[in-house]
């Protein structure tokens, strides 16, 4: 923090606002000013810090604020809550995204949001697709395809390219749960025949 500050002093010869956000799992942990001292030449630097796990008493009012902190903040507590259960980071990520909407933010700050989540609240791949069919049906029963849409759905065709599979595996679980075709193929990249061809084969009810 030091450093940070000294090198910042210098380089735009202003005054520096500096505040640490204290990420870490230990409660009764805070950061110590920094102190230096030689040949009587001292230096004492102290700064502000906010703890994170502070906020978890907090948690009805993060959940009525409108302010993007507050989801930024939920999504860093339940990343730590559910280190060891991935089930139940998935149905808080879901449920974390889903806010969004209720919260009714705009496209673009529900996309800069949900990056932040999707970054941060890692799932294992088999409860990645389910996550992505359950917004799927979240974005087509709201009709805001905002994060599924052809644009996003893109960058993560990219990311699995040849992995036809999983996407073969998401559009079953769509095609189980009666979304439309084209719907299908704009969220999977697959086409409409390769879409036919896997309903075709899905068992008479």
């Amino acid at each position: 923090m030091f450093v940070y500050y000294y090198r910042l002093r210098d380089r735009y010869d202003c005054k520096i606002a500096r505040l640490a956000i204290l990420g870490d799992e230990r409660d009764g942990w805070r950061a110590k000013p920094f102190e230096e001292e030689l040949w009587g030449c001292r230096v004492q630097f102290e700064f502000p810090m906010i703890k994170l796990l502070d906020y978890a008493a907090q948690w009805h009012q993060l959940e009525a604020s409108r302010n993007p902190f507050a989801v930024a903040v939920m999504a860093h507590l339940k990343t730590k809550e559910t280190k060891n259960n991935a089930e139940a980071r998935k149905e808080w990520k879901f449920r974390l995204t889903r806010s969004l909407y209720e919260q009714g933010y705009e496209r673009q700050d529900i996309l800069n949001l949900f990056r932040f989540i999707d970054w941060l609240m890692v799932l294992p791949e088999e409860l990645k697709q389910a996550f992505q069919l359950d917004l799927a049906l979240l974005e087509q029963e709201r009709q805001m395809p905002y994060i599924t849409s052809i644009e996003q759905m893109a960058m993560e065709k990219g990311k699995a390219e040849g992995k036809v599979e999983e996407r073969q595996a998401i559009a079953l679980n769509m095609l189980r749960k009666k979304m439309p075709v084209e719907t299908i193929a704009e969220l999977t990249g697959l086409t409409i025949g390769q879409i036919q061809q896997l309903q075709s084969e899905l068992p008479s009810p």
